[in-house]
């Protein structure tokens, strides 16, 4: 290994440029999009790993006469530089929309001859974020340090080869999260296809095994619902199938109350997962003791109710809940997996109540008072569950296996870097 600075391992002539100042990308000079304007790149693209986000364009003549030096190349590296995210990541595709950075980005153009893409990716997440995230005072908004400061910064090198080694390994992991991840979103749409087929259309298998609605089966007029439903159906809301639950917080100034080994669910544990497997926080069982919440058993439903509002999760493992969620358990009898389902069914209605104003909260009145059409007896949720639940288990299985990727993958990042780890003993 040789000891670098980071200026060393970049373009020297456009290796690192932070955005254009705020007032040159006003919202009076945005254009509507077209074969011949120029996307704004923003943090959401960074923040979310995802190339579709823009909302902002500018046309072709204000790019060359004010924004050319700020384009965007494939394999450009893009780091936040605002908000309590910055120092995260992305490295542009190589079909990317044309475009510019905007104001809180920074843009990294490396020079292939001397870093491997995949390594400097693992590098920076490993190392030189942690080097820049040092550098922030004690302000509650972080300030992101000059470049001078990041051009300087010093940190081992190893030669090309070993890089694209260690990139390699690091990526197999990662790319197998993605591959798991995809998986899930196909098994979850499969389940919800069926839920919509048979709880929404109403086309679930009749008598005779044909779909109820479309082979002409009986529909009544509800005047709750205002619309028909299937005969032997009611309007009825969630609370038919599941207890309403609350949470809590440990008082934060006990020291003894966190830290511990239960898992605590809030809002800003919730993801594209359906199951949560671990959280952010954990607290103590003398936390639990004296607070207001309580141990929720395993596929209980959460509802971010604040916050990120109208987010689901089932949790794969016994937690804890904060006041800012909503637990809904299934009564004896009934499936999670239909539970769940049945929520997203809630939330949607509550969106499209809430069409036109903001949807920021959900109370319990919103459960207690929203209804749905729902079968009389459990009959079909039953064949319904027979069919999905195995599905779930394929996804809490998939889940798992992810945080344990994950895991090795962060423990990996640090051993590599500092050789501490062969990739000879990694793999």
């Amino acid at each position: 290994m040789s000891k670098v600075r980071f200026q060393d391992i970049v373009k020297q002539k456009d290796g690192f440029l932070r955005g254009p100042f705020g007032g040159d990308l006003k919202k009076d000079i945005f254009v509507e999009k077209s074969c011949d304007t120029y996307k704004v790149y923003e943090q959401g693209v960074v923040l979310n790993n995802d190339e579709s986000i823009g909302r902002y364009y500018i046309s072709n003549d204000y790019f060359k006469k004010k924004m050319y030096r700020f384009e965007v190349k494939p394999k450009d590296f893009l780091v936040s530089c605002s908000g309590v995210n910055y120092g995260a990541i992305h490295q542009l595709s190589e079909n990317i929309e044309k475009g510019v950075i905007n104001q809180a980005l920074l843009r990294i153009r490396l020079d292939s001859e001397k870093v491997d893409d995949n390594y400097f990716y693992y590098l920076f997440k490993a190392l030189i974020v942690n080097m820049i995230v040092g550098k922030k005072g004690d302000s509650t908004i972080p300030n992101f340090p000059p470049l001078s400061v990041i051009k300087a910064l010093e940190f081992e090198l190893p030669e090309k080869d070993y890089q694209i080694q260690i990139g390699r390994l690091l990526s197999h992991l990662d790319n197998k999260i993605e591959l798991n991840n995809r998986i899930n979103a196909e098994l979850e749409t499969m389940a919800k296809t069926l839920y919509d087929y048979w709880f929404v259309q109403f086309d679930f298998p009749d008598a005779n095994g044909k779909p109820y609605k479309t082979s002409g089966g009986t529909l009544v007029y509800n005047p709750t619902l205002k619309r028909e439903i299937p005969e032997g159906w009611e309007a009825s809301n969630v609370l038919k199938v599941a207890h309403l639950l609350g949470g809590g917080t440990p008082t934060k100034t006990k020291k003894e109350y966190w830290n511990g080994a239960i898992p605590f669910f809030t809002p800003t544990d919730s993801d594209k997962n359906i199951f949560s497997v671990e959280t952010e926080d954990y607290i103590t069982a003398e936390g639990l003791k004296k607070s207001s919440t309580r141990l929720f058993e395993p596929y209980t439903v959460f509802i971010t109710a604040r916050g990120s509002v109208g987010r689901l999760a089932l949790n794969a493992v016994p937690m804890a809940m904060n006041q800012s969620c909503y637990a809904l358990r299934a009564k004896d009898g009934i499936s999670y997996t239909f539970l769940f389902f049945l929520i997203k069914e809630l939330i949607h209605h509550l969106e499209v109540k809430a069409s036109g104003s903001v949807f920021n909260s959900i109370v319990s009145n919103d459960i207690e008072y929203t209804n749905l059409a729902l079968p009389s007896d459990t009959t079909l949720m039953e064949k319904y569950a027979a069919i999905v639940e195995p599905i779930f288990e394929k996804i809490e299985s998939t889940t798992k296996e992810n945080k344990k990727l994950s895991s090795l993958r962060d423990w990996l990042l640090p051993m590599l870097m500092n050789g501490q780890v062969t990739v000879g003993e990694a793999s």
